[in-house]
């Protein structure tokens, strides 16, 4: 084979691993719809599950307006995981990335690489720390409810049931993320405001199996325990298994956050006082609406409060 040959031959391999890397967006494109990457938390928190399926019905009854890619990690806590995921469908070429964070810092250079890349990213659910944002220089708009508010009607509703003075415990989120730091001053919102006694706060990772191990060590260290105001349902549902095993069901007051399927019947026994409904179908279809308008508009991203509320077992009838 010539010099020149070699040449070509070389310049075409290095040609076609050039294509097979590059992102989708910058092949021939199938569609002229924005294409939309919904990227959640855990899948095995019935909260995102709903959340995912809200946006599939919505994707549905508006196929013809936008593509939908919708992922989600394993793990509340695999924050590497959703990092990846983001690289994986900025890669993709997606057009947008409505994302729930799992953690509140962390997740903010990799988004920031998806905006410096052109991909439109709207913050949902879990909002970004607002001195990370800044320090990377980007704003990200946040499409969600005010979790501190929430948590607070929570509160106020569990303390009409008990008296100046009681022993009350608070089982947090994770300790990095936005949501959980929020609905944690809620809850003390509340309780301060009522008199009460926080005895003890401590962090359950949002996970149900985490939180029965702390509860049922507070209950051995607090006798007098008279309730837990539980940062999200998984984690209440946790708290529920451990004041059973300490013979304690008809003791303490359970109040949780998410208004997940899982707790609405035990709303109705009595088994929790009350939850919080930030709307998990919706969540992510606001944030998707706000990014097809970004999209359409080119405008400058601003913050927008979803709804909040409380739901109690009258509420449920």
């Amino acid at each position: 084979m010539s010099r020149h040959n070699r040449f070509v031959a070389i310049v075409l391999v290095l040609c076609a691993a050039v294509l097979l890397v590059l992102p989708a967006g910058c092949k021939q494109r199938k569609s002229d719809k924005p294409r939309i990457a919904l990227v959640m938390k855990s899948l095995a928190n019935e909260f995102f599950k709903t959340m995912e399926d809200g946006a599939r019905a919505h994707h549905a009854e508006h196929a013809g307006k936008y593509d939908l890619k919708a992922d989600g990690i394993k793990n509340e806590l695999d924050v590497a995981q959703q990092v990846r995921i983001v690289e994986l469908t900025v890669a993709q070429g997606v057009d947008a990335i409505v994302i729930a964070p799992a953690d509140s810092k962390a997740l903010v250079p990799v988004c920031k690489r998806a905006m410096d890349a052109g991909v439109v990213v709207v913050n949902i659910d879990n909002k970004f720390d607002v001195a990370v944002l800044a320090d990377k220089g980007v704003s990200i708009p946040f499409v969600g409810p005010d979790n501190r508010k929430g948590a607070r009607l929570a509160g106020e509703h569990l303390a009409k049931k008990l008296k100046a003075g009681d022993k009350v415990a608070i089982i947090e989120g994770a300790p990095n993320t936005f949501n959980g730091i929020q609905r944690k001053l809620g809850f003390e919102d509340a309780m301060k405001a009522a008199g009460m006694d926080v005895v003890s706060s401590q962090s359950g990772y949002w996970e149900m199996a985490k939180a029965n191990q702390v509860v049922s060590a507070i209950l051995t260290e607090h006798l007098d325990l008279k309730a837990l105001l539980c940062a999200n349902d998984s984690m209440a549902l946790g708290a529920i298994a451990a004041t059973k095993a300490a013979g304690k069901s008809d003791d303490i007051l359970i109040a949780g956050f998410d208004n997940i399927s899982a707790v609405q019947q035990l709303l109705k026994e009595g088994s929790i006082v009350c939850t919080i409904d930030q709307h998990a179908d919706k969540l992510a279809i606001y944030g998707i609406e706000y990014a097809l308008e970004m999209l359409a508009e080119k405008g400058v991203p601003a913050d927008k409060e979803t709804p909040v509320d409380l739901i109690t077992a009258e509420t449920l009838k």
